[in-house]
């Protein structure tokens, strides 16, 4: 039920609004003459007591807020950061650089990749954004391993 109130009002978790739609007189007093001061309270059900506001969110020019970030991000399509065999470094040495680099990756799994890698000549590190997948690789390279990626899409 929407209310219109004009002037200041205190408000307590017991203040309970029982008028009519229409109603102005119960808290007007008649029409409201000061409009820059009219508020719209909400109440919920007749002994609930006051509504809740919740904070506004407040986003300057030119920024995204958090939600919009979450939300690229989930709808950003999914890349494979690939790791290439090569012949200069030593497998302990790799499986190392892929537990440093990849976030949560387990010695188990860094071994597998290694193993994948040496034998196939290549192998999926992992599947994630492409902002992240650009960045995995970087790192990869950076210590001397070759990497690349792919976009993940039409398959695991």
């Amino acid at each position: 039920m929407e209310t219109a109130i004009c002037g200041r009002l205190a408000l307590s978790p017991h203040t309970v609004f029982n008028s009519k739609p229409g109603d102005k007189s119960l808290l007007c007093g008649g029409s409201c003459i000061n409009r820059s001061v009219l508020m719209t309270v909400l109440a919920s059900a007749p002994g609930k007591g006051g509504g809740l506001l919740e904070r506004p969110v407040i986003t300057a020019p030119g920024r995204e807020s958090e939600f919009d970030l979450k939300k690229k991000r989930k709808t950003s399509p999914p890349y494979r950061v690939i790791l290439h065999n090569d012949n200069f470094n030593k497998r302990e040495y790799v499986v190392q650089v892929l537990m440093k680099v990849i976030p949560g990756m387990t010695l188990d799994n860094a071994v597998n990749i290694m193993q994948e890698a040496h034998y196939n000549g290549l192998s999926v590190v992992i599947i994630c954004s492409q902002a992240d997948a650009e960045e995995h690789c970087m790192q990869l390279r950076g210590n001397g391993l070759l990497s690349s990626i792919e976009p993940a899409s039409g398959g695991c």
